[in-house]
């Protein structure tokens, strides 16, 4: 089988997570933040062509965003394509204030391209990375994201992304120094999940990509995985934890399965489900078969479900394997925590579309034209 991890870039939404880049800004790339880590430089392996319901029409909840003017309700004569891009914007989940699209938006608010953009990708709910190694303002910058979101009532979804050893030590090489160090990190991350519904995305490839480790480094790595789960739903017990799977171009289901099962994704006091697609292209459709295939190996109480990255897979992976800012792409299903689908818990934006791999623009910068090709394919 050829194998290959999600295509991971390192952002992040929220003050101090990232180091500034020099003052040149241009009007197509936004002056952003340099990331904290570099995509993974590993191909998609081939993938069977999209599944008709790749297209299928986002959740119809007639809820609009209130910062913005909402998209026109889609009449029936419109084509499901059409439906998905005007989809209404979750009423659920939460829209951080702070991001490189929100400031390319409001820097740009003359370019052509500026109504796709605003309208399809940034009024949208993403999630929020923390992928530095700074434990002594983290639980401050965690905070402010879920008391922001309480707030206003919405949920938020963050990603903790610093597991030592991350990328086996590839272009997203980073994290804590050691495991010891990351359960002191993961406790001041717990410190600031507060009282209110939160969904963690914890540590994308950590699993599914744990196959480079040595028999002793995996199963450290999974005990660590493990404790991380129990730490963030002991100290919100409205936190919904979800665990690394790959996607269902990478691992067999069998074998993911056995993995998490030893990073604790079976265990509710650990567990809320699996996650996939992270950073990638798959169909949903693929991914919700996957998940299924990967939940029923695993075990675990039937509450157990999966969350998928749908943030660009609108037209699944390109056939050619290619993984860096393929062409040709588009946005997925809209977020939402209404799928529809038996054990799917959520769709979701994990990478935020727009932010580089690294080809059409720096890793992990918005860059406005490969948004606008995704918004508007």
């Amino acid at each position: 089988m050829v194998v290959a991890a999600s295509v991971v870039v390192a952002t992040g939404a929220v003050a101090g997570v990232l180091s500034a880049f020099d003052d040149r800004r241009g009007t197509d790339q936004a002056r952003g933040p340099e990331v904290s880590a570099s995509p993974r430089m590993a191909p998609l392996p081939a993938v069977p062509p999209a599944s008709p319901s790749a297209t299928e029409s986002a959740s119809p909840t007639p809820v609009t965003s209130a910062p913005r003017t909402p998209s026109p309700t889609p009449s029936p004569s419109r084509t499901r394509k059409e439906q998905e891009r005007t989809a209404p914007v979750s009423p659920r989940l939460y829209r951080h204030p702070d991001s490189q699209v929100l400031d390319w938006v409001r820097a740009h608010s003359g370019d052509p391209r500026h109504a796709v953009i605003a309208s399809r990708i940034a009024d949208q709910p993403a999630a929020v990375w923390f992928a530095d190694y700074s434990p002594d303002t983290l639980t401050a910058r965690v905070t402010a994201v879920t008391s922001g979101a309480a707030a206003v009532g919405r949920v938020p979804v963050l990603v903790p992304y610093a597991i030592p050893g991350r990328d086996c030590g590839g272009y997203s090489l980073g994290g804590a120094p050691d495991l010891d160090a990351y359960d002191a990190w993961i406790d001041r991350f717990a410190d600031g999940l507060g009282s209110g519904e939160v969904i963690v995305v914890l540590e994308p490839d950590s699993v599914a990509q744990a196959e480079c480790l040595s028999a002793g480094e995996r199963a450290d790595r999974f005990a660590s995985l493990a404790r991380a789960g129990r730490v963030l739903k002991a100290a919100n017990p409205r936190a919904r934890v979800y665990f690394d799977a790959g996607h269902s171009g990478w691992n067999a289901p069998g074998t993911q399965a056995a993995w998490l099962r030893q990073a604790g994704a079976a265990s509710p006091e650990s567990s809320d489900g699996i996650f996939s697609n992270v950073s990638n292209f798959h169909t949903t459709a693929d991914e919700v078969a996957y998940d299924r295939r990967v939940l029923d190996a695993l075990g675990g109480p039937a509450s157990l479900g999966a969350v998928i990255d749908t943030s660009r897979n609108g037209n699944g992976a390109p056939p050619d394997g290619t993984w860096c800012d393929p062409a040709g792409r588009k946005l997925g299903r809209t977020p939402t925590l209404s799928t529809g689908e038996e054990r799917i818990d959520a769709y979701l934006w994990v990478k935020l579309p727009g932010e580089s791999d690294g080809c059409k623009g720096k890793p992990g910068t918005f860059t406005a034209s490969y948004a606008y090709d995704l918004a508007s394919s």
